[in-house]
């Protein structure tokens, strides 16, 4: 059965990088410029203040707290806010992957790094989330986060074999414990693709369509699955998704397709059957009314980068009505 959250998180191809350490002893104060991606930090020991752009008020974080940045917005972090910040970006400039100090670098020790996403999919999680999402160390699902901050840290001061690939590894599970305190603290999500994964009634039925993809799911036998009448069945789903199921399904279907078109050399033909289309024409309509794109011109910047770029680049739903909407809601 499986794992739809995973699936999806997949599909994004995030890839978590650590990509440095900052000590700090007495008084400091650090600007950052806004993120192109989604950055996540531990604070490993000590404390310091974080004022994010946009937030309504500053928060004190302590060691074992780890928080998330997935909007492009500003912050700052510093013992003490009233001091003038230095530019963050000066001081981290010759530290790619090592440590930045200032001062004794005695009260304070912080490890960072950022999200590697998808440029088609990973949409698909930046929608959902908050600009700030904060896992405080006092939380139930603290302890884990905790232990790899410590295995993070034992992993950058130790040369040992395989330390590069022992971080990234430790880093992707330190954003995935990210994600579940956010989910485990957020009472209600706004409709689309995580509220509907989340809900426990409608989880049969979006195991079948995500195990069976191709297969021409009829209302009933969704309704069934989820032990609810086919009425009742599809008025939750739609105010969880956001769409009727079959138009979900077809979203799905069409990320599913936009990869296999990006990473495989299987045939337009092919990926259509697959996703159980009856011909490759109306595949190819399905697509592209989705889209906005053909699945050829899709695939001619993969195959040919210099000739279709542009292709890749706009390559989004043309309207809040389109299939795709169930994976685009945002908060």
């Amino acid at each position: 059965m499986p794992d739809l959250f995973s699936e999806i998180l997949t599909l994004t191809q995030a890839r978590s990088v650590i990509t440095g350490a900052f000590e700090a002893g007495g008084a400091w104060a650090l600007r950052f410029p806004p993120p192109d991606m989604v950055k996540f930090f531990g604070i490993v020991r000590g404390g310091c203040w974080l004022r994010v752009e946009g937030e309504p008020s500053d928060l004190r974080l302590v060691a074992g707290d780890v928080f998330l940045l997935s909007a492009p917005r500003g912050f700052i972090l510093a013992s003490d806010l009233a001091r003038e910040p230095l530019d963050a970006v000066t001081v981290f400039r010759d530290c790619f992957r090592e440590t930045a100090r200032l001062g004794s670098g005695e009260d304070f020790q912080l490890l960072g790094g950022h999200v590697e996403l998808d440029e088609g999919s990973g949409d698909l999680l930046t929608a959902v989330l908050p600009p700030l999402v904060l896992a405080r160390a006092g939380s139930p699902q603290a302890a884990m986060s905790h232990w790899v901050l410590a295995q993070l840290v034992q992993e950058r001061a130790a040369d040992l074999p395989g330390a590069g690939v022992a971080s990234t590894q430790l880093a992707h599970l330190l954003f995935l414990h990210i994600l579940r305190a956010h989910l485990a603290e957020t009472g209600a999500f706004p409709p689309g693709w995580l509220r509907a994964v989340m809900d426990k009634q409608l989880a049969p039925a979006l195991r079948l369509m995500h195990g069976e993809p191709g297969r021409a799911w009829r209302l009933d036998e969704l309704a069934k699955a989820a032990g609810m009448s086919r009425t009742s069945f599809a008025t939750h789903f739609r105010s969880a998704a956001g769409v009727p199921p079959l138009t979900y399904l077809t979203a799905w279907r069409m990320r599913l397709a936009r990869r296999a078109l990006m990473e495989t050399r299987a045939s337009v033909a092919t990926i259509a059957y697959d996703l159980g289309y009856a011909s490759e024409s109306a595949f190819s309509h399905a697509f592209k009314r989705t889209t906005g794109i053909s699945p050829n011109h899709l695939r001619g910047y993969r195959l040919s980068p210099e000739e279709g770029a542009s292709a890749c680049t706009g390559f989004r739903p043309r309207d809040a009505s389109s299939a795709m909407a169930p994976f685009m809601m945002n908060t």
